[in-house]
């Protein structure tokens, strides 16, 4: 067996130099951390105001760095704060998939974002490194690829992550200019893919995988019913609408109208975009009466969300909203028809049924639930979490998943891909023109349309778009799938939010003994009443949601819930 001093021959030396420690201190030194400020990475990265995050970002910087080290791939640093206020920013990190950072390394992400002084952030690294046993010399530097969103702030945390970057020796990093957060993703998982990654690559297979998909409407279908063929988009006075635009003459069988770009005079994020609209159910700013009837989508600030809604034509009155749950249901019957297609087609001897999987949190509407599964189709759920949604996606050969704020995707295994590939040759030689060969070019189109990085509004809204001219449906007829169950969601101040353990995706609690069996009997005095409760990953309280078939019964039922809570644990009123 060969020992670890014939290895470093082979993987490169994994202690830092005296030259390397030198850079750390000295760069480290340029970025002071903010005192009294402790900050923890979690699904989003870091966020915080911007004006305090220079050192954060600055510290990211060298974690991205070594990453690429460690993996030998491109990674990538993201600078935004999604649908945070404007004067918020952050920073994260796209692993070599295109996904987030890899659980295992958060918590050095927490330990060097909060060192005290450069020596102690020293000591980390190192520490860190001989741990991890990443590579120094002898193998590829380290790349990243930077990107950032329309912020004020961008400019500046973008040079401090260059320098975080720059302080590991031969480390490159790219300034990929102002991009949406799905873009960075997707150029990360296209350069570790070995294929064409720039921003102009991400329009091009964006609109041809449309093209594709629009050549192959059934001709019986290509007409809406009914309605017109406008789309108005809120940009959320961010970057989605710029890119939307570009996206847009790139596509000319589209009637795409964008208000609140950011090249508009409005504020990110400000009583506009995805998370407002589907949050407080009113039209964003710019929108009113006049567009009653007409599709309407909302982007969020750094455009990974999506929602779709119909403005009422009364002042004032609460927007239809059709959200994240109807968005994945459209996808998913889409999906199913295409691969029904394909199996009538198979002969039992080359046959593969292939699986497809629908994935949810407990948050979904259970009406959503229930009329995916009345489709026949395999539901499942996570814990709350796009990382935990994406994992179990990933275990199908397709794998749809989507969160009610608009955040999702559609994931397709490398295997089935293969094998549509095939399949679609075959079909051409031998049954050219079927609907068999049809359905196996447009999963193709599908899979090549949909980011399969992360959730991407852009790809979003132009497979919803192609989707409905396909089913020839209207927004009317699309937001008629299933009506929601009323729903209320509700914070309970508790002493100890970690006396609450939850199981079975959080919909269980097992902790304190006692408090899942009176949920159960508070719930069953309800129709169609639904109700669980877990702990926030980020306060002191417990979160209540509950569904009943009347709104008044669903608020009766999240208050008595709310009670039991207080009874088993005691309540915080501070």
């Amino acid at each position: 067996m060969p020992q670890w001093s014939e290895l470093k021959k082979w993987f490169g030396s994994i202690a830092m130099n005296e030259e390397q420690k030198s850079l750390l201190l000295d760069s480290s030194s340029r970025f002071v951390i903010p005192q009294g400020v402790k900050l923890s990475y979690g699904t989003a990265g870091f966020r915080e105001d911007a004006s305090i995050l220079s050192s954060t970002v600055y510290r990211v910087g060298i974690l991205a760095a070594l990453r690429s080290l460690k993996t030998q791939s491109v990674i990538g640093v993201m600078i935004t704060a999604s649908h945070n206020k404007v004067s918020d920013n952050g920073v994260k990190i796209a692993d070599p998939n295109g996904g987030m950072l890899s659980q295992h390394w958060e918590p050095f992400a927490d330990a060097i974002a909060n060192a005290s002084s450069p020596q102690q952030l020293l000591q980390l690294i190192n520490e860190f490194v001989e741990k991890e046993r990443i590579p120094f010399l002898g193998v590829r530097p380290a790349e990243i690829l930077l990107g950032r969103d329309t912020r004020p702030s961008g400019e500046a945390l973008l040079e401090a992550a260059r320098q975080g970057v720059t302080s590991i020796v031969g480390a490159v990093a790219s300034d990929m200019g102002i991009l949406t957060t799905p873009q960075l993703h997707w150029m990360v998982r296209a350069r570790n893919k070995g294929l064409k990654a720039s921003e102009q690559d991400y329009f091009e297979q964006l609109s041809n995988s449309f093209k594709c998909l629009m050549d192959l409407i059934p001709t019986e279908r290509s007409k809406f019913d009914g309605m017109n063929d406008k789309l108005v988009v809120d940009g959320a006075n961010g970057v989605g609408g710029a890119k939307l635009q570009v996206l847009h003459k790139l596509l000319n069988v589209l009637d795409i109208e964008v208000r609140n770009s950011s090249e508009d005079e409005g504020v990110l994020n400000d009583g506009v975009g995805a998370d407002y609209v589907q949050k407080e159910k009113v039209a964003p700013h710019g929108f009113g009466s006049k567009d009653a009837g007409i599709r309407c989508a909302s982007l969020d600030g750094d455009a990974d969300r999506l929602v779709y809604f119909l403005v009422p034509p009364e002042s004032n009155a609460q927007v239809n909203l059709v959200d994240g749950d109807k968005i994945l249901s459209l996808f998913a019957v889409f999906i199913k028809e295409q691969l029904s297609f394909l199996n009538e087609k198979e002969d039992l001897k080359n046959s593969h049924k292939a699986r497809l999987g629908i994935v949810q949190t407990a948050y979904a509407n259970g009406a959503s639930t229930n009329y995916l599964k009345h489709l026949g189709l395999e539901v499942n759920f996570t814990p709350t979490g796009v990382k935990y949604l994406h994992e179990k996606a990933a275990e199908f050969d397709i794998g749809i998943y989507f969160e009610a704020n608009g955040h999702g995707t559609i994931l397709f295994s490398e295997s089935f891909i293969e094998w549509l590939e095939v399949k679609s040759r075959d079909l051409s030689s031998g049954s050219k023109g079927s609907e068999a060969e049809k359905a196996a070019l447009r999963l193709l189109a599908v899979s090549n349309l949909i980011n399969q990085a992360v959730g991407d509004a852009l790809s979003g809204v132009l497979l919803v778009e192609v989707i409905l001219k396909h089913m020839g449906w209207s927004i009317h007829r699309w937001n008629e799938l299933y009506h929601d169950l009323p729903s209320r969601q509700l914070k309970v101040k508790v002493a100890d939010r970690t006396a609450v353990v939850t199981a079975n995706a959080e919909t269980v609690v097992v902790r304190p003994p006692g408090l899942q069996d009176a949920i159960n009997t508070e719930t069953a005095k309800y129709t169609q009443g639904r109700c669980f409760v877990r702990p926030s990953g980020t306060e002191d309280v417990v979160r209540v949601y509950a569904e009943a078939s009347t709104q008044e019964a669903t608020d009766t039922l999240a208050n008595c819930v709310a009670k039991l809570v207080v009874q088993f644990l005691g309540s915080n009123s501070s």
